[in-house]
Parts: structure tokens; sequence; C-alpha cells
């Protein structure tokens, strides 16, 4: 079974890269973990629908993440080296940034994949973890407060789903189903009690909200990518929310359809738009450029979660939506690391005059603005005309209004701070330094990958969000 070696492989990485003090060991451990993370997802394309070790299943929903995480993987554990060289880590601390770093991507794909909800629970619990190790990275009194807050919010979330899948399995006892499983639920959806259906989604939804960043717990997770080092960063802000979506995603997909669909899909989409007013406000008044692109991700999950409101064309849309920001948030990410270096600042009033100090970079940032900021030739603008295609058609005039009006200001807040940060001039003398523009090439090819999904998606992918967009009714 190649999940059993991949389960294998993983655990002996981690444990090696713990003990590991050589910068070239590690760097092989790492390249191995890439192996067995490709290994593990051509594996699963080629056996859809295979199920291994009784609570994995290479769903069409898992597959699609899944390719996803292992695309942004390169470039994590490339930036990830970079980061821990420049300045030079200690050595024990860049063990267990890289274990770390391993780790959570190895959860959050068998999260992707686990097709028992017990068993997404205990992978999620487990990306926590790993999680606060990397917040906790620079061992500052902010990193720790971060790093707690993260761990103390996850663990009230982790708590509110446990108790959902309780009434979950309540609903399935008075079934008579003794199972957790995510295709039981489907197989029950008709004749689940509505009562234990609706308490179970309610704190499922909740709980998940932590990973995924809307309302009401996406508070500790704009600090820990606040905190965090860049490339962990831009794991936390793109594939660890995407397992939030996917926990939501297999329950919601076991009511559609059902008595209790409506009522969910309200309490969705009332946490989606005060989300989205939120991160209205906050970017209006952002000054931290991190913080800045924490906050312009929970705007996109909230984009994502008014799609799956809107049934099938709605999840359609939201799934294009998914994969593309994973590449552009964690691209920008990833060139935050070129900011710091030539600012020593996170703060956009300390940055300016960025296309005279950093030309090639300054050029791929502002693609990367037009990228994420949803206007064409992004990506992001075509699904998101999607997700607005959606709410006309359903008649949700009111919302629709809402959306667009919270979307401009979102666009105006984020074009004035990148745009000082490239073309104004500087409010400090800042000396310039030597940066090769290859540090950049990984984001450029992560910005127009996104483009290209936009503009001409894949068959192969358009199947896959097809069949995942089946489950729903």
């Amino acid at each position: 079974m190649i999940t059993a070696i991949y389960l294998a492989a993983v655990f002996c990485i981690v444990i090696g890269l713990v003990f590991s003090r050589s910068r070239v060991l590690s760097d092989l451990l790492g390249v191995l973990f890439l192996g067995v993370q490709t290994l593990l997802t051509v594996h699963a394309m080629l056996h859809q629908g295979c199920t291994e070790l009784n609570y994995f299943s290479f769903d069409a929903m898992g597959l699609i993440l899944l390719l996803t995480l292992t695309i942004v993987s390169y470039p994590t554990l490339l930036h990830s080296r970079i980061y821990l060289t420049k300045p030079l880590s200690s050595p024990g601390s860049a063990a267990v940034y890289n274990a770390s770093c391993v780790l959570l991507i190895a959860a959050m794909t068998m999260g992707y994949l686990a097709n028992h909800a017990a068993v997404t629970w205990i992978f999620t619990e487990i990306t926590t973890l790993s999680a606060a190790m990397l917040i906790y990275h620079h061992r500052s009194k902010l990193a720790l407060e971060a790093t707690w807050k993260y761990v103390f919010v996850c663990a009230i979330s982790i708590s509110f789903v446990f108790v959902g899948i309780l009434f979950i399995s309540l609903a399935l006892l008075h079934d008579g189903c003794s199972e957790l499983f995510y295709t039981d639920l489907l197989a029950h959806k008709a004749t689940l009690n509505s009562f234990w259906m609706k308490l179970g989604f309610l704190f499922i939804f909740a709980g998940y909200t932590a990973k995924l960043g809307l309302f009401p717990m996406f508070t500790a997770g704009v600090d820990a990518k606040d905190k965090a080092p860049a490339p962990a960063g831009a794991l936390l802000a793109s594939a660890l929310m995407n397992l939030g979506f996917c926990g939501i995603y297999r329950v919601y997909s076991a009511i559609s359809g059902t008595p209790v669909a409506d009522w969910a899909r309200m309490v969705m989409l009332i946490a989606a738009l005060i989300t989205l007013f939120i991160a209205t406000i906050y970017m209006a008044r952002i000054s931290n450029v991190k913080r800045m692109l924490a906050y312009s991700g929970i705007e996109h999950m909230s984009v994502v979660t008014l799609g799956l409101c809107f049934g099938k064309a709605g999840f359609i849309a939201a799934m294009l939506h998914i994969v593309m920001h994973t590449f552009v948030k964690s691209g920008l990410f990833f060139h935050f690391t070129q900011l710091w270096r030539v600012y020593s600042s996170k703060m956009i009033d300390d940055m300016g005059d960025y296309l005279k100090l950093n030309p090639f970079g300054a050029l791929v940032l502002l693609l990367g603005f037009v990228s994420i900021a949803a206007v064409p030739p992004s990506g992001l603008f075509f699904s998101e005309l999607l997700v607005f295609k959606a709410m006309i058609a359903n008649g949700s005039w009111v919302v629709f209004a809402i959306t667009a009006f919270l979307l401009t200001v979102l666009l105006w807040a984020f074009a004035r701070s990148i745009f000082r940060i490239i073309f104004l001039p500087a409010t400090k003398p800042v000396e310039k330094i030597k940066i090769s523009p290859w540090e950049s090439v990984s984001q450029l090819i992560l910005f127009v990958l996104a483009a290209y999904i936009g503009f001409n998606p894949p068959a192969f992918l358009l199947e896959l969000i097809q069949q995942a967009a089946a489950m729903l009714q």
C-alpha cells in the first residue's frame, strides 16, 4: 500500500530532520520527502476512487487539494531553505522548523484523503501542533503570544468539531449505522435525523472556521500567519485553509438535498458575509504587510464559502478559486522574504521605491497583486465572476450587492498599499541590497499557473471538480 509506505517514510523523515544538525542531510531528507509526496500524488491520481488502509480514499475532492498542495510543497521547501540561510539559523532551530514543515504538509495530505470524520479530526489536530512549532520559530515574546493564542483557539475549535462528530454519530445511530465514514453519511442522508444533523453541522462548521479563516474563529490564524516564517505562512494561508473547507464540505455534502440544507446554507452565508465585512474593515486600515495578506486570505475564503452556498455552479467556481488562491497567496508569502531583506520591516509605512531597489521582484509583486485582487488578467477574476453569476442565477441580489461593494473597498485598500510599496518614495533611506532575480521565479511560475487555470482550466481538473460537485443535490 502506497499510503502505508508514505506514512512510514514521513515518520522516518521527520525523526531524521529533528536530530539532523547537518544542512546537507536536511536538504537530502527534504528532497526525499518531496519524492514520496509526489509518489503518493501520482499514485492517487492513477487510482482514483480506491481506498487504502480502510480510512483513506482517493476521491475527487481529496485529489484536487492533494495535487494543489504537492505543487506548492516544492517552492515551500525551497524558500524555507533560503529563509533558514539568510540569515543563517541555528542547527537546532532549523531542525525543528524542517521537521514541523514536513509534518504539517503530511498531516494536511492525510486530512484531505481521510474518508472518516474522526480521522479528519485527528489529522486536523496534528496540523495545529506542527503549525504551532512553526509559529514559535523565532522564540520571541510576540511569537510565543501568537502560538499560545493559535493553540488555544484551535483547541476550542477542535473540541467543537469533536462535539459535532458526536451529534452526527447520534444521527447515524438512529438510522442503524455505527460508522462515521463520509460514504455512510451520503448513503443515509435521506433518512438522517434533522435535529442531530443541524447540531452536528453547526458545531463542525464553527470548529473548522479556525482553519478556514471564517467568523467566528478566524482571529488566531491572522496572528499565526503574521508571526510564522513567511514560507510557513504560505502554507497556513493557503493549503491549511483548504483543509478547513474540506472538513466542512464533506459534512455539508451529506445534508445537501435534505431539509437541513437551506438552514446550513444560511449559516454559511451569514458567516461569510460577516467575515468579508471584517476583512474589509481591517484591510482599509492595515499597516502590516503579512497581516494584510492574512486578511486577504479570509476575504477569499469568504468568497469560496459564498460559492458553496449557491449550488453546483457556485461550488465549481469555489473549487477553481481555491486552487488558484493557493498558488497566488503562497507566491505572495514567498515574496515577503525579499521585502523583509530590503526594508527589515513588515510595516508598509517603512517601504517604498521597491521598483528601484528590486526591479524584477517589484514586477513580480505587481503581478501577484493583480492576481490576488481578482482583476483581469487574473485567473481569480473568472472564478469570482462565476460566483457572482451563481448568485444572480439564484436571485440573491442583496448578497450580490453587498459582496460586490465590500470587494470593491478591499481592492482599493489592497491597491493603495501595494502601489505605495512599489512606486512611492521611501519614507526613510534604504540601503540597496542585491537580490537575485531567481528568487522571484517560483512566484512568477505560481502566478502564471493561476492565470492559466483561470483562462484555460485543464480538462482533468474540471472533470475532478464536476465529480466532487456531484455529491451536492
